[in-house]
Parts: C-alpha cells; structure tokens; sequence
C-alpha cells in the first residue's frame, strides 16, 4: 500500500520543484526522541498558532521560539551543538528578514543540511509572483514553503507533512 504520492513541478530551465502528499491515514513510526523545531516568527499570535498545531498533531518536540532574525541566527551560532531538526522561518520580520537568514543558513557548512520551511501571509496573490518567490527559495536551499493559511486545518497539513519529511531525513 503505497503511503505517499508526489508530484513533479518544473518551475523553469533545470530547477524542479517536489510536492509530496502523504496520506492522512499513514500514521509513520517517528522516534520516541522530541524533535527539535526552531520557529522563527514575529507575530506572537501566529507563535500560538503554530504552537497549537504542534500540540495536536501528537509528535514529540521541543520548540524554541525567537522573534526576529537576529535572534535566529545568534541563537543558531550560541547552540551550534544542539542544532535543531527543522526551522520554521517566517519571510517577513524585523531586523534580519526570513530571506536573508536562509541565505546566511545555507552559506554556512555547520548550517546548511538542517531543513528550513519557509512561510508567510505577506506575499501576493499573484500566481506569477508566488511561484518566482518559490523558486528563489527552493534555488536558496529552502525545504518547503507553507503560506499561512487562516484555516488551521490547511496549516496543520502543511506543517505535519514538513515535520514528517524532516524527520524521515533526521533517520
């Protein structure tokens, strides 16, 4: 019984872009060991949110929030032996935006392999813009891209498909 299809998109010349639909009935054997999710998010409503989400898909985690890019990066260099299993890095925030930290994490060796999904409300709803934006995050080295959705339905799919792939790749 297959667990998961997957779907192919060419977004232009050689770069490609992998969606992987997980069935909701697979339920995977995840490690006893929490994951570690780092969230980077400047919205506080949004940081119980996603906290709510978490809680309910029932997967071990330990979650550490900061509030700016900034504060990722310095925590990321202060726990470089504790590094987390996922980052979940919001585009928009203060100080250091969610794409300069991605670029930073991807150029830098100790940083590099840890799976970074990138999310937001703050883009347009321009097809065209939204799959340019993709792109460059995907070209960058992002793992995934999830919009905030106001559903959390829609939203705890994503994030529980981001968190079941990162912890496949973690094994």
């Amino acid at each position: 019984m297959a667990i998961a299809s997957f779907a192919v998109h060419k977004i232009s010349g050689q770069s490609l872009w992998l969606t992987i639909y997980i069935k909701p009935t697979y339920t995977p054997q995840l490690s006893s060991i929490p994951l570690k999710i780092l969230l980077a998010d400047d919205d506080i409503d949004d940081c119980i949110f996603f906290k709510t989400v978490i809680e309910e898909l029932s997967v071990p985690f330990e979650l550490t929030t900061v509030n700016d890019g900034e504060q990722l990066m310095k925590h990321l260099f202060q726990h470089s032996e504790t590094l987390p299993d996922i980052i979940f890095l919001d585009l928009s925030m203060p100080r250091k935006n969610g794409f300069e930290c991605l670029c930073e994490i991807k150029d830098n060796e100790v940083l590099k392999d840890i799976p970074v999904v990138m999310f937001s409300t703050s883009y347009a709803r321009d097809p065209d813009y939204e799959e340019s934006m993709e792109k460059k995050l995907k070209d960058i080295g992002a793992f995934h891209f999830i919009k905030k959705y106001a559903e959390l339905s829609l939203l705890k799919k994503e994030i529980y498909n981001s968190i079941i792939l990162a912890s496949l790749i973690k094994k």
